[in-house]
């Protein structure tokens, strides 16, 4: 409501005027939640020392608003009704009736709808107003008058109701979050910073590195021990690198010839029961050897290999004992240990 004055006039016959002022103001009092006390003056002059004279020429007259007037001239600004012995609010410097003044300029309380008259403390909140009394919780009906409060969807709640409902809380533990109290924040989620904590072995995170997973926060150390790549040969943490073989990771130094224990990284091996091995132990403890040459037959690069009742040759290997000319796709005669073509046959019978 706008600082605005009441006054109230009293109409007597005699000469002689004393104003004797009384007056009693609201104090205007700005809260932290800017709950705003409007200020009212309410003058009343005394009925003993008058404000109204009968001048010289006879006719009685009201003094008000520093000025002179008829009695029946000094009247309401809205509805023309005399003011002369009643009491009177003081808006943009024109006199009004308590009744029009109310119904023009009062507001209307928000909580019973009713107008704030010029007798009543009107609490202003965000252009809302309120009677003294009807300041309260929404929720819990507790005054809020010299209260903190918050105010949420067009209402007003005390401190306790508004954080119960609408403060956020700690994804932690729960609670809500204080006022003053350090906040911890990742993407979309917050805590307090003393359960801003590893999962595991609950160490305070502070502004040490962490690795999220899921829901939950890891500090560095336990992430790696819970989930980290482990080399199945040395079953340490595998931080760089590494190979993987049958769907299982190694350390590129651990990945070795399960005979020699030379690096197979980078070369070309084969397995043999789940194990890894190097070509040359590979045939040396497992291939078939060369009939001819006595050198192990591999198949490592495609490298082709005849085999005749219990005895195997390499390729290159599979040749007439005679004429040396391959035998590789062409008929051949067995003579004894010897392997030897058509025309060398038919030679050696002559």
């Amino acid at each position: 409501m706008a600082d605005v004055e009441v006054q109230m006039q009293f109409t007597t016959t005699e000469r002689k005027v004393r104003k004797v002022k009384k007056t009693s103001k609201t104090a205007r009092r700005e809260s932290s939640d800017n709950v705003i006390d409007s200020e009212v003056t309410i003058t009343e002059l005394d009925k003993e020392n008058h404000l109204t004279n009968t001048n010289e020429q006879g006719g009685e007259y009201t003094k008000a608003m520093s000025k002179d007037w008829h009695s029946g001239h000094f009247c309401c600004w809205q509805c023309d009704e005399s003011l002369t012995g009643q009491r009177y609010v003081l808006r943009d410097d024109h006199p009004y009736c308590i009744k029009c003044y109310e119904s023009v300029f009062a507001n209307t309380c928000e909580e019973c709808n009713r107008i704030i008259g010029i007798d009543s403390k009107d609490l202003s909140y965000k252009d809302k107003h309120w009677h003294e009394a009807c300041f309260l919780c929404t929720k819990c009906r507790v005054s809020l008058v010299d209260k903190q409060f918050g105010s949420k969807a067009d209402k007003i709640y005390c401190g306790n109701c508004y954080d119960a409902q609408f403060a956020s809380r700690c994804d932690g533990c729960g609670e809500i979050f204080r006022a003053g109290t350090k906040k911890m924040e990742y993407k979309t989620r917050q805590w307090h910073e003393k359960c801003f904590c590893c999962c595991v072995c609950k160490t305070p995170i502070g502004t040490k590195s962490f690795i999220p997973r899921e829901q939950e926060i890891y500090c560095a150390g336990c992430y790696e021990e819970k989930f980290a790549t482990r080399c199945v040969k040395c079953n340490k943490i595998i931080t760089s690198g590494g190979v993987t073989y049958k769907n299982e990771p190694w350390h590129r130094e651990c990945f070795t010839c399960t005979n020699c224990n030379t690096s197979l990284a980078g070369q070309r091996f084969t397995s043999r029961d789940e194990k890894p091995y190097c070509a040359e132990c590979f045939g040396e403890l497992f291939a078939k050897r060369c009939t001819s040459c006595s050198k192990p037959i591999t198949g490592i690069g495609g490298t082709r290999f005849i085999s005749f009742e219990d005895r195997h040759w390499h390729n290159d290997c599979f040749i007439c004992a005679m004429c040396k000319t391959s035998l590789v796709g062409r008929g051949f005669i067995t003579d004894a240990d010897d392997i030897i073509c058509p025309e060398c046959a038919k030679q050696k019978l002559m």
